[in-house]
């Protein structure tokens, strides 16, 4: 692990929080010991009401960070419907957070698919089985679905399901927080008015 700064500034961070988050993502892989791409997602149902779960990001670049799932899941639903997010990751051993709020959008079917090959062949039939989010009558009925396309599929191709994709958070915020002495923390925050827009950095008190 290396050593934590003992401050964050804005000379530390750059001009790109892309290009920073990876940094820090990379140094959470070193000192996390389950799933540092782990991170809370928030979105809306159409009540209003806010809901959040875990997943796990899949794929970041300039254009936004991708996650999978099935979109006739809660979430899936909430964000078809009403497609703006927030995400928090959380690293508690480094101490650092980061929050990003934005639009979503669906990520595109070659995307989707190059995804979806790389899982495991069990996953893969999950994602077949599973009717994500809604009542299940046992673990044995799940079992049994799951039987019922490896069945289906045998040792051949698994294909995507129709109703499986993946969505991209594409921010219009972006913060870094450290953790401080006396909490005295260390917030730097990346904002922009629109997607094309260039962004602006200034450090938030604690």
């Amino acid at each position: 692990m290396t050593d934590e700064p003992l401050t964050l500034d804005e000379t530390l961070v750059g001009a790109d929080p892309v290009a920073f988050f990876a940094g820090w993502l990379d140094d959470a892989g070193e000192s996390e010991p389950n799933d540092p791409n782990a991170v809370s997602l928030a979105s809306v149902d159409e009540d209003g009401m806010p809901d959040v779960r875990i997943v796990l990001l899949k794929g970041f670049d300039a254009r936004g960070f991708a996650f999978y799932t099935n979109f006739e899941s809660a979430k899936g639903r909430q964000l078809l419907a009403s497609p703006k997010a927030a995400m928090c990751f959380h690293w508690k051993s480094r101490r650092r957070q980061v929050r990003l709020r934005g639009p979503v959008e669906v990520v595109s079917e070659a995307e989707a698919d190059a995804y979806y090959a790389s899982r495991h062949p069990v996953s893969r039939i999950g994602a077949w089985a599973s009717q994500q989010s809604r009542p299940l009558e046992s673990r044995a009925s799940l079992v049994a679905e799951v039987e019922r396309y490896q069945e289906r599929y045998g040792e051949g191709e698994i294909p995507r399901p129709p109703h499986w994709s993946g969505f991209r958070l594409m921010p219009l915020s972006i913060e870094f927080w450290q953790d401080g002495a006396f909490r005295l923390h260390d917030r730097i925050a990346f904002t922009r008015t629109s997607l094309d827009a260039a962004w602006t950095v200034g450090r938030l008190h604690p």
